[in-house]
């Protein structure tokens, strides 16, 4: 069998670079669950008329279909999922009477998109999501609340960049767009999403062509989409333009709550700003919505979004309104780990490796293994029984940072990083250092050229 070819668009990671992302989705998940939020996984395939219910996604399903299948119609119904909010409306209908509301739910879960690979963007890739979903009604409070949450839970990866969770609200800019008197308020702010690609100047040529409007409208519509703030300071900045409407006033009032709620949080590696040229693509939004940028790295674009949907589900009778945020776990990552950025300290999780000072006496290597095991100290016993400088570079090119060796006196185990060698009894030994215990997260300042 020839080398294989890597798939384009299908990262994989080492044993070192995995313990990034399990570390990211160990901190992600316990901060969830500090919040009440239940976790769930969702199968990964649907049915297509749910997957291309919402948005134009057809380009980027794929289809799932049997090789030996007969009849070619039968499969072409179903296909991967894109995201892990379409999978969600749906388990909520399915399992309404069962749950209890408002339902709050994390996923952290691989999704499929058939997109062109790139930096950031990938075929297969983890996401993970968090929900609050109300029957009928869902007060604004559960706005702020996942903010707060997914704020939480990034600043407690320090490894990371820095980052800004930027938040707009679409009442505001429909109720703005509406009241200045846009004749295709959809559009304008289709347009309007795209100033993070295009100059603004070409955007502002594009509304009055595509959207209708005068020239002076969509100068108000670009001027609107300047404003930033990171406090409440953006409200009289807004109302300074002389736009009017009754949905404008209540997504302006949801946005200054939101961002006075969330300021406390704001720290030097964590900002939360309100940026009115924010919109989201997806036509499900009607409220808050999010993006989030990574310090340094601005170039992929948003790594957490999502936001207020009031109409997501519904069975016909019943409506289930929800807020959520998404975070793009192998968008953030897999550059990152690419560029030398971010990586395990070990490639094994062996904290210890027992020596073995000749064949006959492996028995009592093993033994003395499964006793570190016995107080959760993970080990593995030496392969051969070569000389003990052999064994010793063996622990130092997996990053296992200690030896256990026995003597004539009993064990000894030796802490190859800095030399020390010390007694040791397997049964009750742990390091000092209990971050010792487990692979850690190294973080290094220059990418690798």
């Amino acid at each position: 069998m020839n080398k294989p070819t890597p798939l384009s668009g299908f990262p994989e990671f080492l044993p070192s670079q995995r313990t990034v992302e399990r570390e990211v989705i160990a901190t992600l998940s316990h901060t969830f669950e500090l919040h009440g939020f239940g976790n769930i996984e969702t199968r990964a395939v649907e049915p297509m008329d749910q997957l291309l219910r919402k948005g134009d996604t057809s380009k980027e399903v794929y289809v799932l279909k049997r090789l030996q299948e007969q009849d070619e119609s039968r499969d072409k119904g179903m296909g991967l999922h894109f995201d892990l909010t379409v999978p969600f409306a749906r388990y909520v209908l399915e399992n309404a009477g069962k749950l209890e509301f408002p339902f709050r739910r994390y996923q952290i879960q691989k999704v499929w998109r058939g997109e062109r690979p790139q930096e950031g963007r990938f075929r297969e890739f983890a996401q993970a999501d968090i929900d609050i979903v109300g029957r009928d009604t869902l007060p604004f409070h559960h706005d702020v609340e996942v903010a707060r949450v997914m704020l939480e839970a990034l600043g407690k990866l320090t490894f990371l960049p820095g980052f800004t969770l930027q938040v707009n609200n679409r009442k505001l800019i429909q109720g703005f767009y509406a009241g200045l008197g846009a004749p295709d308020v959809e559009e304008t702010m289709r347009l309007i999403d795209k100033l993070d690609k295009m100059p603004a100047d070409e955007v502002g040529k594009l509304l009055v062509s595509e959207a209708g409007l005068s020239d002076e409208q969509a100068a108000k519509c670009l001027e609107l989409a300047t404003i930033t703030a990171t406090d409440d300071s953006f409200v009289e900045k807004v109302r300074a333009l002389g736009v009017e409407s009754e949905l404008f006033e209540e997504g302006l009032t949801e946005l200054a709550t939101l961002i006075t709620a969330t300021a406390p949080l704001n720290t030097d590696s964590v900002r939360v700003v309100a940026d009115l040229s924010i919109a989201r693509g997806l036509d499900y939004y009607t409220g808050t919505v999010f993006e989030t940028r990574l310090d340094g790295y601005e170039s992929l674009g948003s790594i957490c979004s999502g936001g207020r949907y009031d109409a997501l589900a519904s069975d016909g009778k019943t409506t289930y309104p929800g807020v959520g945020i998404s975070l793009g776990v192998s968008r953030v990552l897999v550059p990152l780990v690419a560029k030398g950025v971010l990586d395990g300290d070990r490639k094994v999780p062996s904290t210890v490796l027992v020596a073995v000072a000749d064949e006959e006496s492996r028995a009592e290597a093993d033994s003395a293994a499964q006793q570190l095991r016995a107080h959760n100290v993970a080990c593995e016993v030496s392969p051969n029984a070569a000389k003990f400088g052999k064994q010793i570079r063996f622990a130092e090119r997996r990053g296992i940072p200690y030896v256990l060796f026995a003597t004539e006196g009993g064990y000894e185990i030796k802490d190859i990083r800095t030399g020390d060698q010390v007694p040791a009894d397997p049964a009750t030994w742990t390091p000092q250092n209990e971050s010792d215990l487990k692979p850690q997260v190294v973080a290094n300042n220059e990418e690798k050229k």
